[in-house]
């Protein structure tokens, strides 16, 4: 039997309130620049970029501007490619795959597609290495009307006026040892459960839609990793993270019942990537890598199959 793992704050069967989400926040601490990693970054990709400021979160005493990148030829007449990085702030190859596709692959879209790149949706986490924001909020579960974290409501909003025009939306994550470790933990406790461990899967995997699952776009995204790092088999049961494996890599998830961020736009082809960056057969590099590769393959397949 695997012994319960309890979380140290709160009490076990309870979810926390107001003094017990303080605790957690008191405890956090800065870890990383936002403003040197993420800011200056997009401040040296004029050349094919538009930086459009689209909101500002005030968690005193840090003060965070929120930015996206839009192709510098945006044109009305053409679909729109959305890339979001950084939604959960500590998957650190999320932020810096956005940011590397962005330097490295804009002008190769240029005519073709809108590219719309939101590279840390979730600054705060970034910088305190955090799934949640200052509210003990995850904001991968807020991308719907009732959502809670200002991250996912100003993202919305940004996103809102371009809505029914959007081809494709890949969204960068990773799974990491310590969501089994720490936040998988946290959660329970924040919400009064029991934890209950599901295992991390060893490689790159994809979170598709369950209610439009695009099989075929899944596995073009695939192929195109497994040539920069390895797929995450599935477990003695068939299943990742207790979900089952539909295809190779691939596991499907109801995106927008479930609020969502790869839910908040209504994309014909959608996708959530899952970077393993913890295992001994992969490097930074690799991973960064690999969320290039899934993005550029994402627009590619869509590009071609309209």
């Amino acid at each position: 039997m695997t012994p319960q793992r309890f979380h140290p704050i709160g009490t076990p069967g309870q979810p926390w309130g107001e003094a017990e989400r303080s605790l957690w926040r008191s405890r956090q601490r800065r870890q990383r620049s936002y403003a040197s990693d993420v800011l200056e970054a997009v401040a040296h990709l004029h050349a094919h970029w538009d930086v459009q400021p689209y909101g500002e979160l005030d968690y005193a005493p840090d003060f965070y501007p929120l930015v996206a990148l839009h192709s510098a030829d945006w044109s009305h007449d053409r679909p729109i490619a959305l890339v979001t990085g950084g939604v959960h702030g500590y998957e650190t190859s999320g932020v810096h795959g956005a940011l590397r596709f962005a330097a490295e692959h804009g002008s190769a879209y240029e005519g073709r597609i809108n590219v719309l790149v939101v590279p840390c949706v979730s600054p705060w986490g970034y910088e305190h290495v955090q799934r949640w924001n200052p509210a003990a909020v995850d904001p991968n579960r807020s991308f719907s009307a009732h959502g809670k974290a200002l991250e996912s409501i100003a993202l919305m909003r940004l996103l809102a006026p371009m809505q029914g025009r959007f081809l494709v939306h890949i969204d960068l994550h990773e799974t990491t040892d310590t969501d089994e470790s720490e936040f998988r933990p946290a959660l329970a406790a924040r919400d009064g459960k029991p934890f209950e461990p599901e295992g991390v899967p060893d490689g790159f995997y994809l979170v598709g839609d369950s209610e439009n699952p695009q099989p075929a776009f899944q596995q073009a995204v695939i192929a195109a990793v497994e040539r920069v790092t390895h797929i995450a088999p599935a477990d003695a049961d068939g299943k990742m993270i207790g979900s089952p494996v539909v295809a190779h890599g691939v596991i499907n998830y109801p995106v927008k019942s479930l609020g969502l961020c790869a839910g908040a736009t209504d994309a014909r082809y959608a996708t959530t990537t899952e970077v393993y960056p913890d295992s001994p057969q992969a490097t930074p590099e690799q991973c960064n890598a690999a969320q290039v590769a899934a993005v550029r393959a994402a627009i590619d397949y869509a590009l071609a199959h309209g």
